[in-house]
């Protein structure tokens, strides 16, 4: 999975994209888009990330994310066995068709909450989850009727709980936005080899200072620590694969062994021949 602003597909008129247990938990995956979105996972016990929310959910979670709320993905780090779905919804079924029905007007303010980031428990947690992991097998039409019947079931409980105290803000023009998309383009693209900060302050077209500002405030991160981030979450797919170290070391950018493993220890809390052991047969 790239590491990008995620867009559906233009070319589809249906308000709804399903996907359908993605596997995304060797990724650091932190990333926005126009769609809202809908997770449930469960099977894990890992950390929820939504904006300038940051909290760990056990077993399960249910989360409606607003338009252009970044947010990490929900399985980083899992390493048990587990089962996620995810819905993207359109910004055009809330703008162009529920806001014209009455009918609707409580999906309407649900999907107005989400721009605070709502997560589900209780009873509604366990429904909803079911209905969701039975939209992979419907025809189109029962899953289209399905997902509105989703969305009903949320709009009606009040097991929820708001993750921002005031509605979440994309500060990000389409411009800034587009700066973003290059930069995460540019990192997918190079972590195989060495990215300096000059370069990509120069392909964003600000001085170096001003870059390393621009992105703190953008990512909370510092641009070799995101890029330490990727790197790792790429070395975990290599050792998963059964790289061996040194392999894996040069493989994901870095220059040195000692820097690697040094790195890997501060991003994982353990090293990469204790994540080898715990996860795979070799060494």
């Amino acid at each position: 999975m790239k590491i990008q602003l995620e867009t559906i597909n233009p070319a589809s008129k249906s308000p709804f994209r399903l996907l359908h247990d993605p596997k995304l938990n060797h990724l650091f995956y932190w990333h926005f888009h126009p769609e809202f979105e809908l997770v449930y996972i469960e099977g894990a016990n890992a950390t929820r990330h939504v904006g300038n929310h940051i909290s760990q959910f056990t077993s399960s979670d249910l989360v409606l994310i607003g338009s252009n709320i970044p947010h990490l993905n929900f399985d980083h780090g899992v390493t048990t066995s587990y089962r996620k779905e995810v819905l993207h919804i359109k910004p055009f079924f809330k703008d162009n068709f529920i806001a014209q029905m009455p009918e609707l007007q409580s999906l309407e303010r649900l999907l107005e909450l989400s721009k605070y980031g709502l997560a589900f428990s209780g009873s509604t947690k366990k429904e909803v989850g079911e209905l969701l992991k039975e939209l992979h097998l419907l025809p189109p039409f029962e899953f289209f009727m399905q997902s509105i019947t989703i969305l009903k079931k949320l709009a009606q409980s009040k097991e929820f709980e708001l993750l921002h105290t005031k509605p979440y803000k994309n500060r990000y023009s389409k411009k800034e936005q587009e700066r973003i998309r290059q930069i995460y383009a540019l990192i997918d693209e190079r972590y195989q080899n060495k990215i300096t900060v000059d370069e990509v302050a120069e392909l964003c077209n600000l001085t170096k200072p001003a870059f390393c500002r621009y992105f703190k405030k953008a990512t909370g991160n510092t641009f070799v620590s995101f890029l330490n981030q990727y790197r790792i979450s790429q070395a975990k797919r290599l050792l998963l694969m059964g790289k061996n170290i040194s392999e894996t070391c040069y493989e994901c950018g870095f220059e040195s062994l000692s820097y690697f493993n040094r790195t890997f220890k501060k991003v994982t809390e353990e090293n990469p021949s204790e994540f080898k052991k715990r996860h795979t047969s070799f060494e």
